[in-house]
């Protein structure tokens, strides 16, 4: 249940809820106005229970301190006016009071003229009743109660309504009415919740339109389910001091009244459908303006220069053309926060500029098609956060940026351009630099930040070793170098840090051996080497890891066995061990629930030898849930602060995956020497995307377990010694696109139908005993399809697990063949069963035509 705030309840609330019916002991037969209000505010303690809160109130419960024997002004939460003695205020947030008693106050305050129950869990009560509460209503606060079901037209009936908050409330659905809107509303908050349909506008002069409301200074509908166009005439709204219809599905031109309203000060309607250029302001008096991810287009409108209060600006992911000019910008002095990425935006400043935008903390130009560092940053001395990512600056980092807030500026975002070089990093106070994909190159930029914390360079040309300065950042958090030419050895401080969640030093060219002296208690969540010239043993001291998620040390030359020691950690969910010198057999699992968190597992192209490692697959119960991830749809692996990406074999190609979603999971461990049989545990992995366990020494027959993975997209089997059918089972992947079963010994009919209609010959090649399509060899009819049997079953129909050798067998065989002609002897002789007979001789007719069919062919050849 969670807690409630219930705030500034005045006294004559509580002697509302005395003379509601709430059950009080039948002791209590006296008129409850008399009641002195500190026994009733115990009475009404008593209808509670309190329920677990994840409050950080030391206080909590506040209820717990209200004492019979101590005045109740004293008790926590409890506020009583100085003179009169009287309860005039409560505030009981944080103390997770529990009761059904509240559909029963909902009910019956029909006298009640202010109410708020903010975060109360309303689940249980009607959406109906709480619209209906009382004619003197003027205050309605049911924010984020959970309240579901739906508002009918007809329910909106608060004449007196002055304020209505229902934000929050995800489940509450309703259409907005288009009157019985009272002329007295001056605060609206619908956020947040499933209200739908089109905006009620005045057309038809409707005295009690929602854009009507003479009084009306907020109207907050922002994150609904709003359809169609803006009113094109209001009348009223003269008020309005805020307008929020953020993320929604509004469509159509901005109405010329929107620029008109002379108390608007907050304007926010980013996230929706709207077209056509922004009209000129009239009004000065707006402060905040978001119109970002629309359709907009066309010029910044000119008054935009008189807007002198405005604070902040933003117009990104539209398709518009703004021109940065000293005469649009000059006079916005108090401009804190612009951001117009995603636009086509230019430049027209001299050199000799003075005194723009002096208040600016963030400015955004991300993808806006810019060449050049705006030079009106030098004069931005207070700024906080600068992108100019995904742009076409080229050259040099200036040397004035540097100059730039180096007190204050925190984020730094120039990744995606062309720049070419950066001396060093000299911001005192900076928390985030991002510079990956560019064409940088020369060593290690010099750092001044001991406060920075993530840094990524990835995607350059750096080269040299990693400066030991770089360990005395030691906030830093993520550290990102892939890809690049960077050298020497991985300084050992790197894996002492305790703040470092992740290491990304792939793809270089590090030499040596992995620091060995990983820290306890360490926060690394992402290790990453992939790609270097490594050697020597994996670190044992990996283990104090706990966080470890991912953990690639793929394409490098260390030389060791299966790191078994590993499976104890509880959230490895990706092992990439790949083209590496790993050897020896893996065998049973030390610890009671190995790698049950892991998604990916990659030990291709090493020289594991022995028995695939089938009890580390009874565990993997990550892959064995079929319906993993469907919760969370698209989600990707990493924080907030960065995606992971790692390389893996997919459908027969080495990709890069930039992002990893939750869902993907894989089995790779082709290209070893592991032998025997494949083991039918592997049926059980139900949300595999991909199996390979191609280029090893597998035999006996394809398991038809593997039919059970549903999920599965493509299955390398080539290259090993797999003998028998291809199962049946294996038509219900309708998932699978790729199927590699070559260079095998398999043989009979290839299944069809589903998925395998759309595979070519490549699939099979090297299985000279398989038919049907897509392959040359027609099956004959003997060749039925058929169920292959195990390979113990095979043994048993030979009677080698039985103790018989082949001499018991030959015997056997020649006895059946006497016992058969004596027995067809008698059948034919004395011509009965007579069904038999008929069989037999209806197979003799078949087989003659086909004699003569074949003979007209060879005739047929010869001449």
């Amino acid at each position: 249940m969670e807690s409630f705030t219930w705030k500034y309840l005045v006294f004559y609330l509580l002697t509302l809820l005395l003379h509601s019916q709430v059950s009080f002991p039948s002791s209590f037969s006296s008129s409850l106005s008399s009641i002195p209000p500190c026994f009733a505010l115990l009475q009404f303690n008593k209808s509670f229970s309190i329920s677990a809160s994840h409050c950080d109130d030391i206080n909590y419960p506040k209820t717990a301190s209200w004492d019979e024997s101590k005045d109740c002004c004293s008790w926590d939460g409890v506020e009583c006016d100085k003179i009169t003695g009287h309860v005039i205020s409560l505030d009981l947030s944080c103390s997770s009071l529990y009761a059904p008693v509240w559909k029963r106050l909902v009910d019956n305050l029909t006298q009640l003229k202010e109410l708020l129950l903010d975060s109360v869990d309303m689940s249980s009560v009607r959406p109906s009743s709480v619209m209906n509460l009382s004619s003197s209503m003027t205050t309605l606060s049911l924010p984020f109660c959970q309240l579901q079901g739906e508002i009918e037209d007809n329910n909106f009936h608060l004449p007196g309504i002055q304020i209505l908050i229902l934000q929050g409330n995800k489940d509450l659905r309703g259409y907005f009415p288009k009157y019985n809107w009272t002329s007295s509303l001056k605060f609206l908050d619908f956020s947040s919740t499933s209200f739908s349909g089109e905006l009620p506008d005045s057309i038809g002069l409707l005295p009690s339109s929602l854009f009507s409301m003479p009084k009306l200074s907020h109207l907050d509908l922002h994150e609904n389910q709003l359809v169609g166009p803006l009113p094109n005439r209001v009348s009223g709204l003269l008020d309005l001091n805020s307008l929020f219809l953020q993320n929604n599905l509004l469509n159509g031109t901005l109405p010329s009244w929107l620029f008109t309203l002379p108390s608007l000060v907050k304007l926010i309607m980013a996230d929706n459908q709207f077209i056509g250029e922004i009209d000129e302001f009239k009004s000065n008096s707006l402060q905040i303006i978001v119109m970002g991810d629309n359709k907009l287009h066309g010029p910044l409108p000119r008054s935009i220069s008189r807007l002198v209060n405005l604070t902040y600006l933003d117009l990104s992911l539209n398709n518009l053309s703004i021109m940065l000019e000293l005469e649009l910008f000059s006079k916005l002095i108090n401009l804190q926060d612009l951001d117009f990425s995603y636009n086509n935006v230019s430049f027209n400043f001299n050199n000799n500029i003075t005194n723009i935008l002096p208040m600016l903390q963030s400015l955004s130009l991300r993808s806006s098609n810019i060449s050049e560092f705006p030079t009106f940053l030098r004069t931005t001395p207070n700024l906080l956060i600068l992108d100019l990512s995904d742009n076409k600056i080229c050259g040099q980092v200036p040397i004035w940026l540097g100059d730039v807030a180096r007190d204050s500026l925190s984020f730094l975002n120039l990744s995606h351009n062309f720049l070419t070089s950066i001396d060093e990093i000299p911001w005192k106070n900076i928390f985030s630099v991002d510079l990956h994909d560019n064409l940088l190159q020369g060593p290690f930029p010099a750092l001044r930040a001991p406060s920075l914390a993530y840094l990524w360079i990835s995607q350059n040309n750096f080269i040299g070793e990693i400066p030991s300065l770089t360990c005395k950042a030691s906030s830093l958090e993520v550290l990102d170098l892939s890809h690049n030419k960077f050298s020497g050895m991985i300084p050992k401080c790197l894996v002492h840090s305790v703040s470092l969640s992740v290491l990304d030093l792939r793809m270089n060219n590090f030499h040596g051996t992995i620091p060995t002296a990983f820290a306890k208690r360490n926060k690394l969540r992402n290790l990453n080497l992939n790609g270097n010239q490594l050697e020597g043993l994996l670190p044992r001291s990996l283990v104090n890891c706990r966080d470890l998620e991912i953990l690639d040390v793929g394409n490098n030359r260390i030389n060791d066995t299966f790191p078994y020691w590993l499976e104890g950690l509880p959230n490895l969910q990706v092992l990439v061990i790949r083209s590496n010198r790993f050897h020896g057999h893996i065998g049973n699992p030390t610890t009671k629930f190995p790698f049950s968190s892991l998604r990916i597992l990659d030990l291709s192209n090493n020289e594991f030898s022995g028995l695939l490692p089938r009890k580390y697959f009874e565990y993997l119960k990550t892959m064995m849930d079929a319906d993993q991830g469907r919760e969370v749809g698209l989600t990707y692996m990493g924080e907030a602060y960065y995606q992971d990406s790692i390389m893996v074999t997919m459908k027969g190609m080495y990709i890069e995956l930039e992002r990893i979603l939750i869902v993907f999971t894989t089995i790779d461990l082709s290209n070893n020497t592991f032998r025997g049989e494949m083991p039918k545990i592997i049926g059980k992995l139900k949300s595999l995307k991909g199996l390979n366990f191609s280029h090893n020494n597998l035999t006996g027959y394809i398991t038809p377990s593997l039919g059970n993975l549903t999920n599965l997209e493509w299955l390398d089997l080539s290259s090993n010694k797999l003998i028998g059918e291809i199962p049946m089972s294996l038509v219900d992947l309708t998932s699978l696109a790729i199927l590699n079963l070559s260079q095998n010994q398999l043989t009979g009919p290839i299944p069809s139908g589903r998925q395998f209609n759309t595979f070519t010959n490549d699939s099979y090649t090297g299985n000279l005993g398989l038919c049907g399509y897509p392959v040359s060899r027609t099956c004959n009819n003997h060749e039925a399809k058929r169920p292959p049997p195990s390979t113990l079953q095979h043994k048993d129909i030979l009677g080698l697990e039985n103790g018989f050798g082949w001499k018991a067998v030959s015997i056997g065989y020649g006895c059946g063949v006497i016992f058969g002609m004596f027995m067809g002897y008698l059948v034919f002789k004395i011509g009965k069963p007579k069904w038999l007979v008929r069989m037999v001789e209806l197979e003799q007719h078949i087989m003659l035509r086909r004699l003569k069919k074949n003979a007209h062919r060879r005739h047929g050849r010869r001449n």
